[in-house]
C-alpha cells in the first residue's frame, strides 16, 4: 500500500478540501484533528509528508513538528493563519520544509507538496561521492544522504541537507539567498528568502564547533553565504 499524506487540521472544511485535491492528484490521504494522534499515525504509517496546522486543540503545531522531526525526517508543510515574517522564519527554524498561510489556493498547496517530495527525492544531485573536509572532521555523503561530524552522525532535515550539499559542492562560491532558494529548493515564493537564514543557523549549530566563528558556512555580509572549507585531497 502506498504511504499516505497526513493532514493534521482541526477545521474539517479545510481538511476536506485538501483531501479532495490530494486524492485527485493520486495520493492516499489520512486526516486527524489531534496532535497526539498525528504523532501516533506518523509512527505507524510513515507518511510521505505531513500537512500541519499550527492551531490544534491538544498540542501546538510546533510541538507536533518537533515530534515528527525527532521521529524521522518527515517533510512537514505548515499551514497556518500566522503570516508575519518572524512567524514564518520561526516555523522554518523548527524544521518545517514549507509554510503556507491561510487562506491559500488548494492547487498551490498540492504543487508545494509535490515540490517538497521532489526535493527529498533528488538528494545527491550535486555531491555523489562522500567528500571530507578538515582531515575528515566533516564528511558529506550525497548518495547516503548522510553527514558525519567528528565521527558522529549529524541529523539534518532534507532542506538543511540540500542547502549544505549545494554550498559544499561549490566551495568558495558566494550564493545569495535567492540563489539558494532556487538552486537548493527548486522554487520561489514570497517570504522564503529570509527563511534561508533560519536554515543556515540550524546547520551551523549541527556542524560548526563555534557558530560565531564558523569554519564551514560563512556569511558574506550584504550578499549571502559561502562554504569556506576546502575538500581533503
Amino acid at each position: 500500500m502506498l504511504h499516505p499524506i497526513l493532514i493534521v487540521e482541526d477545521d474539517k472544511k479545510i481538511a476536506n478540501v485538501i483531501k479532495v485535491y490530494l486524492q485527485e492528484a493520486g495520493y492516499r490521504v489520512l486526516h486527524t484533528e489531534s496532535g497526539k494522534e498525528a504523532l501516533a499515525l506518523a509512527e505507524r504509517e510513515r507518511p510521505l509528508a505531513v500537512i500541519l496546522d499550527l492551531m490544534l486543540p491538544d498540542l501546538s503545531g510546533e510541538e507536533v513538528c518537533q515530534g515528527l522531526k525527532e521521529m524521522e525526517d518527515l517533510p512537514v508543510i505548515m499551514v497556518t493563519s500566522k503570516y508575519s515574517e518572524q512567524e514564518r522564519v520561526a516555523g522554518f527554524a523548527l524544521g518545517a520544509d514549507d509554510y503556507v498561510v491561510k487562506p491559500f489556493s488548494p492547487r498551490e498547496l498540492i504543487y508545494r507538496v509535490k515540490a517538497v517530495l521532489k526535493r527529498g527525492a533528488r538528494s545527491g544531485l550535486d555531491v555523489q561521492k562522500p567528500i571530507s573536509f578538515n582531515q575528515g572532521s566533516l564528511v558529506i555523503d550525497g548518495q547516503a544522504h548522510a553527514v558525519v561530524r567528528e565521527g558522529h552522525a549529524v541529523k539534518l532535515t532534507s532542506t538543511e541537507f540540500k542547502l549544505l550539499q549545494v554550498l559544499a559542492s561549490h566551495q568558495g562560491q558566494v550564493f545569495t539567498r535567492e540563489q539558494l532558494v532556487d538552486k537548493a529548493l527548486g522554487y520561489q515564493f514570497e517570504g522564503y528568502e529570509r527563511s534561508i537564514d533560519a536554515h543556515i543557523k540550524n546547520i551551523r549549530q549541527k556542524i560548526e564547533e563555534d557558530t560565531k566563528h564558523p569554519t564551514y558556512i560563512q556569511t558574506v555580509y550584504g550578499v549571502g553565504y559561502r562554504f569556506a572549507a576546502r575538500p581533503d585531497a
